[in-house]
């Protein structure tokens, strides 16, 4: 996925200054995922109730996510 060496960088990344997204139609006062486009393809990713704790993923590993997702890897049973 991401080299050790990537994923260090991207930590160290000064992200105070992102923009975060989330899902339309969601409260400010609601608990939601939210994310965050970073250089090179990168994603940061936290929730809106806990904003201190930030999970940074590299181009390869959001795409890898997210094509999962698509196929139903993380589906409900």
């Amino acid at each position: 996925m991401g080299t050790q060496q990537e994923k260090d960088e991207l930590y160290a990344l000064d992200i105070s200054g992102v923009e975060w997204l989330s899902a339309p139609g969601t409260e400010k006062a609601e608990e939601r995922v939210e994310i965050a486009h970073l250089p090179g393809g990168a994603v940061a990713m936290r929730s809106s109730l806990d904003p201190d704790t930030v999970l940074r993923y590299t181009e390869a590993e959001w795409t890898a996510f997210v094509l999962g997702a698509r196929d139903g890897e993380f589906d409900l049973k």
